[in-house]
């Protein structure tokens, strides 16, 4: 694997076109941890999950890590798939995380991707409902739609409050 800045673009690229995969599982796992949690969440559409994309690429860090993590997933295929489970996992996780942000997101967005990750099946190599399941728990978690994260926290310590 080559990462160069024309490689991390064509990703970019790809990840954007894929949102006829990707928000629909992004709006499954809403659905079906707001029915755990008691709570309604809002949908995410094409259009903003193509912006947060531009939004991930557009931190070159990132960028490259993400396009990593991507590449390694759509490839990666085990011989029976099952002696393969820790790695497609672990790289599922992190490309969640990543996507996702800092903590708290990042620890929440590896959570979701065990949770995708079981409701997710996609033809293919064993990396690739790993890669579309980590997609949607990176993605759903960073974009707005959740109660808790709508509004400034009541755990924020403000000095002008005084």
């Amino acid at each position: 694997m080559d990462l160069t800045p024309d490689a991390v673009e064509r990703e970019a690229t790809r990840m954007r076109t894929r949102d006829d995969v990707v928000v629909p599982l992004i709006n499954d796992t809403r659905a079906r941890l707001g029915d755990l949690f008691g709570t309604a969440v809002a949908d995410v559409t094409p259009a903003a999950y193509r912006e947060e994309v531009d939004a991930v690429f557009a931190d070159g860090e990132v960028a490259v890590n993400v396009a990593g993590f991507v590449v390694l997933l759509r490839e990666l295929d085990v011989e029976g798939d099952y002696p393969g489970f820790v790695v497609d996992e672990i790289l599922g996780r992190e490309l969640a995380a990543t996507i996702a942000g800092g903590h708290p997101l990042s620890l929440l967005a590896q959570a979701t991707f065990h949770f995708a990750d079981v409701h997710t099946h996609t033809e293919g190599p064993a990396g690739a409902d790993d890669l579309d399941a980590a997609l949607a728990a990176g993605f759903q978690t960073r974009l707005p739609g959740w109660s808790w994260r709508d509004g400034e926290s009541p755990f924020s310590v403000r000095r002008d409050r005084d």
